[in-house]
C-alpha cells in the first residue's frame, strides 16, 4: 500500500468512526471495535477493493449492509 493509498484509508476510516458515534450513539471504543471486527475494515485495508477511494457515508452503507 502507498503512502496516499494508507492516508486515504485512515482518512475514511475516521469519518466512518464518526458516522457510526453519530448515527448509532456509539462511543468512541465502541466504534473502532464495531469498525475494526468488521469484513469492511478488511476489505478497506486491501488497496485491489478501491474502497478506500469511496467516501465515509458509501463505506457506512457497505458496513451496515454487511452488519445484518
Amino acid at each position: 500500500m502507498s503512502d496516499e493509498q494508507k492516508y486515504l484509508t485512515d482518512y475514511v476510516l475516521a469519518g466512518l468512526t464518526t458516522l457510526i458515534m453519530e448515527k448509532q450513539n456509539r462511543t468512541l471504543p465502541e466504534a473502532l471495535d464495531i469498525l475494526y471486527n468488521s469484513s469492511l475494515y478488511d476489505q478497506l485495508s486491501d488497496p485491489e477493493t478501491g474502497l478506500y477511494l469511496q467516501s465515509k457515508y458509501y463505506n457506512y452503507e457497505l458496513l451496515q449492509a454487511t452488519s445484518k
